[in-house]
């Protein structure tokens, strides 16, 4: 496993045991306590309707002593495959487990503030600082009202299919849908908007959160070695240019 993957899973990894350990106490905390650096700042900006440019700590933890843009420069560029074959149970079926609990439970038990849980470590309710559009969201779980709030991927599974998902083996491709990495608790209609667009079709609207959504894009296609188009790696160029750090 090359260093960047390996930083990338040890600071994932980290975060992911924690919130579900805090899942088992049922005393979950959206900041969840890191044992690196700036992990705080990290959990913080995730929060925050307006979020300043990535920090310089947030780009270590991502990308080691490396940064997003030289990252980018990595990353193959080729045209879109056929999506020929494509559909959701290629990645597997459903939402994967993290200690027992739905991956789904996990994410929102990260990025919502004041949640509560029953004793199944099903979210019930809690408020979302929304990064994809700024604004805040209270969820409630049930029939009508749980779709307020979604788990978006955000290297969308289609967009990951079409550059190089499809030639992954099937436990790799579970993996990269499950990965906390590529998982944001977001407005529902914000990700349905989204679909499964790329940098070159689809930012979100909260502008001050651009730079971190790209990074992370970055980020999880050189771990799962996904390639970009031209017009894409172009957008995600001009985005990166103007963050901070």
């Amino acid at each position: 496993m090359c260093r960047l993957s390996v930083e990338l899973f040890s600071y994932f990894h980290y975060n992911i045991d924690m919130a579900t350990r805090k899942i088992r106490r049922r005393q979950i905390t959206v900041l969840l306590v890191a044992a690196v650096a700036g992990a705080a700042v990290w959990a913080t900006q995730l929060q925050q309707p307006q979020i300043a440019p990535t920090s310089p700590s947030m780009q270590r933890q991502l990308f080691g002593d490396s940064n997003a843009q030289v990252e980018l420069t990595k990353l193959e560029v080729k045209g879109r495959a056929p999506k020929t074959g494509y559909s959701r149970k290629q990645f597997g079926d459903g939402w994967g487990k993290i200690d027992g609990c739905s991956t789904r439970e996990v994410i929102l038990a990260r990025d919502l503030a004041d949640e509560k849980l029953d004793d199944k470590c099903r979210v019930q309710s809690g408020r979302l600082d929304d990064p994809y559009t700024g604004k805040t969201i209270q969820f409630q779980r049930g029939k009508e009202t749980s779709q307020r709030v979604q788990i978006d991927h955000v290297v969308a599974l289609s967009d990951a299919w079409q550059k190089g998902a499809q030639q992954l083996p099937r436990e790799e491709r579970e993996k990269l849908a499950n990965d906390p990495l590529n998982l944001l608790a977001v407005d529902g209609p914000a990700n349905q908007a989204k679909g499964d667009g790329d940098a070159a079709t689809w930012l979100p609207a909260n502008k001050p959160f651009r730079c971190q959504y790209i990074e992370r894009q970055v980020a999880v296609k050189r771990r799962y070695r996904l390639w970009v188009t031209s017009a894409e790696k172009d957008a995600m160029a001009r985005i990166l240019s103007s963050c901070g750090g």
